[in-house]
């Protein structure tokens, strides 16, 4: 059976993560890198292959990151190494909620002109050989504008030939110069996506102040085939195949880390659809998988108790 190839655009970072008060921990991390790692852990029982495009240095830390990931099985033919460019860097502070103050040194990191580089061409030509390309709003506001002009234009030019487009709002305001700047080119990839990830928050912030079934029939109006809202600990709501559904969240007795939740829901959720499986089950999969993720430190929960396998996706798409 020939594989499902899914590529996921965004950018790497250098992650020091807050152990206890002036104790650190150092590994690597980032929304949409999050998500690869978490799809290549189901492709490891389904006929699936994970990219993840970026650009990096050429230096030690460029060199580990990849090495990381591609423990994990996320392949890295369409990085660009740069000779001279680096790494952005982040550094978590936990609260005793589980919830996280994030810290960034992200201004001349080489992702930004990811698609500005002399082999750029090769991989923005690349993903037409792919049958999904996910992508997030993080992506989305760290590209400078000529790179963002030209990865838009590419993925306008795939989503004509039947190649899905996944979408993962991942609004942060600090990284746009306003909130309208923003709305405008998520509706851009609105028109294209397959399916849209967001929040309730976010949706108020560029929705209008949609809520409820409202952000699912705004998203249908601009273009948007499939919507998944997600509201923290509560039900998410879908829309799908012309029906609006809701699918509770798991119960967590006590949060550790609520890092890479989402990142996480989005994984199981569009591999899930990807294969077949209808979209409450898709939910109920990735509502357990983002369960399991916050009871543990960081952004990657240990491999060997995943709750969700690609068996199990395998087994729910017939």
């Amino acid at each position: 059976m020939k594989p499902v190839k899914i590529a996921l655009i965004g950018e790497c970072m250098i992650e020091l993560q807050e152990i206890s008060p002036g104790v650190t921990n150092q590994t690597f991390g980032g929304d949409t890198l999050n998500t690869a790692i978490y799809c290549a852990r189901l492709a490891r029982d389904l006929p699936l292959e994970i990219d993840y495009v970026t650009a990096l240095g050429t230096d030690t830390f460029s060199e580990r990151m990849i090495k990381f990931w591609e423990r994990e099985g996320v392949g890295s033919s369409l990085v660009l190494r740069q000779p001279g460019e680096t790494p952005g860097l982040y550094y978590i502070e936990l609260e005793e909620s589980g919830e996280r103050i994030f810290h960034y040194w992200r201004s001349t990191a080489a992702a930004k002109k990811c698609f500005e580089y002399a082999d750029s061409g090769r991989v923005l030509d690349a993903l037409s050989d792919y049958d999904g390309i996910y992508l997030s709003g993080i992506s989305l506001a760290i590209f400078t504008p000529e790179s963002r002009k030209r990865l838009l234009g590419t993925l306008q030019e795939i989503s004509g030939q039947g190649i899905s487009i996944y979408f993962d709002c991942n609004y942060r305001p600090h990284l746009w110069a306003s909130s309208k700047e923003a709305s405008e080119l998520y509706r851009q990839l609105y028109r294209l996506s397959d399916i849209v990830f967001l929040t309730s928050e976010e949706a108020d912030a560029l929705l209008d102040g949609a809520q409820g079934s409202g952000v699912h029939h705004t998203l249908k109006d601009l273009g948007c085939r499939e919507s998944v809202l997600k509201d923290g600990d509560r039900p998410c709501t879908i829309f799908a195949e012309g029906e609006l559904i809701e699918v509770p969240a798991e119960t967590v007795s006590k949060v550790i880390d609520t890092t890479a939740a989402g990142d996480s829901f989005s994984a199981v959720y569009l591999v899930s659809r990807k294969f077949g499986c209808a979209p409450e089950k898709a939910a109920q999969m990735a509502h357990k998988t983002a369960a399991y993720v916050v009871c543990h430190k960081g952004a990657v929960a240990p491999l060997e108790k995943m709750v969700i396998t690609g068996k199990d996706i395998a087994k729910c798409s017939g």
